[in-house]
């Protein structure tokens, strides 16, 4: 089965589960496009080498039709986002220690769950 993102002002509204042929018959009324996205494509990587739109759509992602690429909304305004990979970056890398932290804005850090 394939996966479909309605998009309306380059935002997913919705997510449905359903073959391409589908649309064939399918009236939808309400306002937006469906897109095709795929489950197994995050960080424009693919289980099986083909990517499809960067990440698999999700509600509130936003959708950009120049680039033809879904991405989550920006966690917090000092990340930025990687047109590689079409994932938000924290200035400041999350530390690999296996321990878990958070992310403090103020501070642009990340804090240690204690």
């Amino acid at each position: 089965m394939s996966h479909f993102a309605k998009v309306l002002d380059r935002k997913v509204v919705n997510v449905i589960v359903a073959e391409p042929e589908f649309f064939n018959t399918f009236i939808d009324t309400t306002p937006g496009t469906w897109i095709q996205t795929s489950y197994n494509t995050k960080g424009n990587n693919h289980l099986e080498g083909r990517p499809l739109r960067g990440n698999f759509a999700g509600i509130g992602y936003t959708y950009d039709p120049i680039k033809d690429v879904f991405y989550e909304q920006q966690p917090y305004p000092s990340w930025t986002l990687n047109e590689s990979t079409w994932l938000w970056e924290s200035p400041t890398p999350y530390p690999n220690n296996g321990n878990f932290y958070y992310w403090d804005e103020a501070t642009l850090s990340w804090i240690e769950k204690t």
